[in-house]
């Protein structure tokens, strides 16, 4: 008896029955979805199930251990929190898009072999896209393929491993990879791209800001943290990802705090709090596999409620930068009050979510005496509260009043808004719920004093600065350079590259290919006249005419052809011009494969 079905498979295949339902009989059912996903994954034991033969191998829908439960709670959490909040939307593709992309990153999530990881990780890709399309601006359409073209990449270069690692190795099972070999490089390329390490991040922060309202807030939860799961499950004490994620921290602070647009800045801050659980994954020690596990699941939700408020305040206010709003504190107070839970979440503050995730990997990194790491991770914690929960909601809900008329957003947004910041709270006060689903028994104690002295200290130092720097702190009409400049540049340049020297250049073959097309269609039409030319202008060399003609004609004839020459006869061609080209391209074709080849 099959006590439970792969969660892939209930949220993909539901997907499609989205189109043919309507009213509230659709909103009942994308509710009711992801709770028999979540019901489906407590009847889930640890072990290994669908597995499925596939040639010589093994597809493996069904690994599930404490690391991959971990992650499936809370993307079927935050997939029934993301739906509540997009309930509102009647499109049914953006329904569809949003449901194919969280099965997708279940199947990842619960994959035992590369072959059907990478099936779930392309599906991914080319579903969130559309969360992006759908937004229905050039703007979006423009980052929308950017996006794409670049997941593309990053999943060419992870098929490229596989398939080397699958001649090496003989064997598609996906899990701890050795480090150091050609297809290891490959493949932790793709993971690292779908986890915006720089400079492999650009795509993030360019594409995110021009999602939907509500697929932002999909894209926030699901792309980079299934990169973090696929890290943890292959390349745990990979010492480079220790450097890159610290870096990753500070980078995504300093680009955050340049930005002007709310939910660009948001999506900076992304990269920021993921280089946290990178860090964690290089650490491979238990506490850090634990953080970073932590760290991804608090991070999901606290992320998820920072861009539901954001969006709240783009569909109410229409408008998305610092400089064109401020004083939505009158209009908007609910909002701005489940902002601030997810911003202090964010910020590590005592009490929630944050603060008993985060300061797992900072403390994984001092056990570990990597002082420059433990900096690092500290002053990134530091710039996100001055971000996040000063500079942010200072400019946009308080600051000088930009007089935009706006209200509540509707029902359904502030509940799941609400269930979100529940949830943070629930963590912060409770993290023993959490601690209780992490991969390893858990010793880590968050709330001492002297853990929270520490927290406090550094956050209020930080509320300081802001004050004493408010005046320089605000957005800018600006935009800032990031790595997407080469490939925005260089697509460009390679455009007008091939649109002008390269086709300028190429002309020749395609003129020689022609002429020789009308040459062989006329002498399909006249071969009789060619032979006899072709034979005539050897006697002509001889003779200095055509034998029967006087010298003038003979000349005429050499320099206009027989096809000019008054009185030749026309016939009808046996072959058109497609078929010569398709002829001549057969004959040359022979010709290399024989004779070269």
């Amino acid at each position: 008896m099959i006590e439970w079905v792969p969660p892939a498979a209930i949220m993909i295949v539901g997907a499609f029955l989205i189109p043919l339902l309507k009213g509230k009989v659709k909103q009942a059912y994308l509710l009711l979805l992801p709770l028999i996903v979540f019901i489906n994954l407590l009847y889930m034991g640890e072990g290994t199930g669908w597995v499925i033969p596939f040639m010589e191998y093994s597809l493996i829908f069904g690994q599930v251990d404490k690391l991959s439960m971990a992650f499936g709670y809370v993307f079927v959490i935050m997939a029934f929190i993301g739906i509540l909040y997009a309930l509102h939307i009647r499109e049914s593709g953006q329904h569809f898009a949003a449901f194919m992309y969280v099965g997708s990153a279940l199947g990842v999530v619960f994959a035992g072999d590369f072959f059907s990881l990478f099936v779930f990780w392309e599906i991914m890709a080319f579903s969130s896209v559309f969360l992006i399309w759908y937004n229905k601006e050039k703007a979006s359409r423009d980052a929308g393929l950017r996006y794409l073209l670049v997941h593309v990449a990053g999943g060419l270069s992870l098929l490229a491993g596989i398939i080397i690692r699958l001649v090496n190795t003989g064997s598609i099972e996906f899990g701890p990879i050795d480090f150091g070999s050609l297809d290891s490089y490959l493949i932790l390329l793709g993971f690292m791209l779908n986890a915006a390490v720089p400079p492999l991040h650009a795509w993030l922060s360019d594409a995110y800001p021009e999602a939907t309202v509500t697929g932002a807030v999909f894209l926030s939860a699901f792309t980079t943290k299934t990169a973090v799961y696929v890290l943890l499950r292959a390349f745990l004490g990979v010492e480079i990802l220790i450097w890159l994620g610290a870096f990753m921290a500070v980078f995504g602070v300093v680009y955050a705090l340049l930005q002007n647009d709310i939910r660009r800045l948001l999506a900076y801050e992304i990269i920021s709090q993921v280089g946290y659980m990178v860090a964690g994954v290089g650490m491979g020690t238990i506490l850090a596999v634990n953080g970073s596990t932590a760290h991804a699941f608090t991070h999901i939700l606290y992320k998820g409620l920072l861009f539901m408020c954001a969006g709240a305040v783009i569909h109410m206010a229409g408008k998305r930068k610092l400089t064109e709003l401020g004083g939505l504190y009158k209009t908007m107070p609910i909002t701005l009050g489940l902002y601030m839970i997810g911003a202090l979440s964010i910020s590590a503050l005592p009490f929630f979510s944050g603060f008993v995730s985060k300061s797992m990997v900072v403390s994984a990194a001092a056990h570990e005496h990597l002082a420059v790491v433990w900096l690092l991770l500290t002053l990134a914690s530091a710039g996100t509260f001055l971000i996040a929960a000063l500079r942010l909601p200072y400019f946009v809900f308080f600051a000088r009043d930009a007089g935009i008329k706006a209200k509540e957003p509707p029902v359904n947004m502030l509940l799941a808004m609400g269930l979100a910041a529940f949830l943070n709270i629930l963590i912060g006060v409770y993290p023993a719920i959490l601690y209780g689903i992490l991969p390893y028994p858990v010793d880590y104690v968050p709330y001492t004093g002297e853990h929270i002295v520490w927290a406090l200290q550094i956050l209020l130092f930080t509320a300081l600065g802001f004050f004493l720097l408010l005046g320089k702190l605000g957005g800018e009409h600006a935009i800032s350079l990031d790595t997407d400049w080469f490939y925005r540049k260089g697509s460009r340049s390679f455009m007008w590259f091939v649109e002008k020297p390269l086709s300028a250049a190429s002309q020749w073959p395609v003129d020689i290919l022609m002429r020789l097309k009308d040459y062989l269609i006329w002498l399909g039409k006249n071969p009789t006249q060619a032979i006899f030319l072709y034979a005539g202008t050897i006697v002509f060399k001889i003779l200095g005419r055509f034998p029967g003609m006087p010298p003038h004609a003979s000349e005429r004839i050499l320099e206009e052809g027989w096809s000019n020459y008054p009185g030749e006869p026309v016939r009808k061609s046996p072959v058109g011009d497609s078929v010569i080209l398709v002829l001549i391209f057969m004959t040359a074709y022979a010709i290399y494969y024989y004779f070269v080849s």
